[in-house]
């Protein structure tokens, strides 16, 4: 089975659950305070190693960030790539509503850091068949794309969180891109994800869109793969942090196994669906085995 080579973020979550997000001016008591290991990367990487895919994480952390080694180390995600620097690994501020809704403030930090050394690591750790995935949390992406395509790497793309620098990127270099309804629009131009996801799909013909909605499913297709629409798990939400990571963790996984976009985003919306009756991010991920029984019971 091919493996993911992840050039990915990595952070620490602090958590805050409060009654209501906070709004301008206002000043909120917080129920609990939490930390967590975190960043999109990182936790796309536990996730698709849980779902039971060979992954290798490469990227940058400070001396404050060893536990996130270990959580990874903990799933057999290869770090032997993340390198350790003298700049503060990224961390987050976390609001969790009542419902389950987050708002989220992050520091880049390490994550901003990543530098020619550590893309030539990344790249020297594929091999014919495996996938390169990135979110927008890390810098230099137009050179990783433009040294990943140089090289026929197979990318896949996560484009989150939306900062401005998307708007500049080459997409015909990526082969599957990975975007909720805010970063579908930033790219298409479009505020509604049916026609957002139009419009990405005949701008690169050649590239898979996955377009995930939360609760309400989302669309994928492009490419030589029809559009199709799905629709999500209906659970009771805890905490809706690092949802998309984990859907988009064990979406890869399966990918990496059959190529089958059906069964990868079968298995990632029950992954994801999991996910968001835990709190935290990293700590939310199920097991392979949780989500094989969530999907069983959803058959019977």
């Amino acid at each position: 089975m091919p493996k993911l080579v992840n050039l990915g973020s990595l952070g620490i979550d602090h958590v805050y659950a409060v009654d209501h997000i906070t709004s301008a001016g206002e000043t909120l008591s917080s129920h609990t305070h939490d930390v967590f290991p975190g960043g999109k990367g990182s936790n796309q990487s536990i996730a698709a190693a849980k779902a039971g895919a060979d992954v290798v994480h490469v990227g940058c952390i400070g001396p404050d960030g060893d536990m996130l080694l270990d959580v990874l180390r903990e799933v057999s995600v290869d770090v032997t790539g993340v390198r350790v620097g003298e700049t503060a690994t990224q961390h987050a501020v976390i609001q969790v509503d009542r419902q389950g809704q987050n708002a989220i403030v992050i520091y880049g930090g390490a994550n901003l850091t990543i530098n020619e050394d550590d893309r030539n690591v990344a790249l020297s750790k594929i091999a014919p068949g495996d996938w390169l995935l990135l979110q927008n949390e890390i810098n230099d992406l137009e050179k990783i794309l433009d040294e990943a395509a140089q090289q026929d790497v197979s990318v896949a793309f996560n484009v989150a969180p939306v900062d401005g620098r998307e708007k500049d990127y080459d997409y015909s270099r990526v082969g599957l891109l990975i975007v909720n309804e805010v970063e579908a629009a930033s790219l298409a131009g479009e505020s509604d994800p049916e026609r957002a996801f139009d419009v990405l799909t005949s701008r690169f013909p050649d590239m898979i869109v996955l377009l995930t909605l939360g609760k309400d499913g989302g669309i994928y297709g492009g490419g030589i793969h029809p559009r199709v629409a799905y629709q999500a798990h209906t659970v009771d939400a805890v905490d809706e942090t690092a949802a998309g990571d984990t859907f988009i963790g064990y979406f890869m996984a399966e990918w990496l196994r059959s190529q089958d976009l059906a069964k990868a985003v079968e298995d990632a919306s029950a992954a994801g669906a999991i996910a968001v009756t835990k709190p935290g991010a990293a700590s939310s991920i199920p097991s392979r085995s949780e989500v094989d029984a969530f999907k069983k019971a959803m058959v019977l």
